[in-house]
């Protein structure tokens, strides 16, 4: 599966079903020796003033990752890592 084909679906944790984002919107963390994905970074701050905001980012491995459906991504993510 190429990148782009991930685009713009949106990001959904199976533990609660809360909505965290838009894969757009996030970056990836790419292993430089190995050349595999380790984790998907997550902005926290959405809205309209978070372009003035300094944004943290929440790391999600790779591993939690359990579905890339046709519009969303579903993860396995416990209310605990956040």
């Amino acid at each position: 599966m190429r990148l782009s084909a991930i685009g713009g679906k949106e990001i959904v944790n199976l533990h609660d079903g809360s909505s965290l984002g838009l894969i757009s919107e996030s970056d990836l963390l790419i292993n430089k020796r190995t050349g595999r994905i380790h984790s998907l970074l997550i902005p926290e701050n959405k809205g309209l003033f978070s372009l003035f905001s300094n944004n943290s980012l929440m790391e999600i491995p790779w591993e939690s990752i359990k579905k890339i459906g046709h519009d969303m991504i579903i993860i396995d993510l416990e209310e605990s890592y956040r």
